[in-house]
């Protein structure tokens, strides 16, 4: 470990930027990395401690599962690149032409899925359960430094950069909005991600912790 650790610190990094979302494999485990500007993406399940202390295990996995795949479906639609699952969240990165349109849209629709889809199929399922999957959203745009981290057989990317950790920040709040941008991806919106029928679809708010505007929403989108 020790050798390993001086290797890291001393090492000179490779960097080159990025056409598209690298996988693992693009990368070396050694100080290599892409550099690309790319709109992060984090969906989040509300409350999911509770949901396993106080439910059982395969109605947990149900709720777990249903989520996980509706948003992967969503975000796939969208052509974003699903880059971790995290236990009852998922990352997702997108690049290219309408990236944060793509995002926001995106967000919507998990929105509209969950409301739509998951809760009236489990209420279904479970007439007796007065649970409700929530959930939050949080989305951000910068620059990322993307490497390759951990051992040999068992290792994986690490986003470093802004939106990676801001958009799990974002995550991680009330669930009161479900949906929240930065700044930053708001103003790239297209007018369909920002209107309805001359509605304004998200509400503008200053982010106190990280001294940011935002912009959240409880708005839907049509999956269908």
């Amino acid at each position: 470990m020790e050798a390993q650790v001086n290797k890291i610190f001393s090492e000179q990094w490779s960097e080159r930027k990025g056409q598209n979302v690298p996988s693992a494999e693009a990368l070396r485990l050694s100080n290599d990395a892409v550099k690309l500007h790319a709109v992060v993406l984090y969906a989040d399940l509300s409350e999911s401690t509770k949901l396993v202390d106080t439910k059982n295990d395969f109605f947990a996995a149900e709720v777990y599962k249903t989520y996980l795949h509706c948003s992967a479906k969503i975000i796939r639609s969208q052509s974003g690149e699903i880059t971790s699952y995290d236990g009852d969240r998922i990352m997702a990165v997108f690049i290219g032409d309408r990236m944060n349109s793509r995002a926001a849209k995106a967000a919507l629709q998990i929105n509209d899925a969950r409301l739509n889809i998951i809760n009236p199929i489990l209420k279904k399922n479970y007439q007796s359960s007065n649970y409700e999957v929530q959930h939050t959203i949080g989305i951000d745009s910068s620059d990322l430094f993307v490497a390759r981290t951990g051992i040999r057989g068992s290792n994986d990317l690490v986003w470093v950069g802004r939106a990676a950790n801001h958009a799990a920040k974002l995550g991680s709040l009330s669930n009161d909005y479900p949906t929240r941008i930065t700044q930053e991806v708001y103003q790239k919106l297209s007018d369909d991600c920002k209107f309805t029928n001359g509605k304004p679809m998200w509400e503008q708010v200053t982010w106190n912790p990280m001294n940011r505007t935002i912009y959240r929403s409880t708005w839907h989108w049509s999956v269908s």
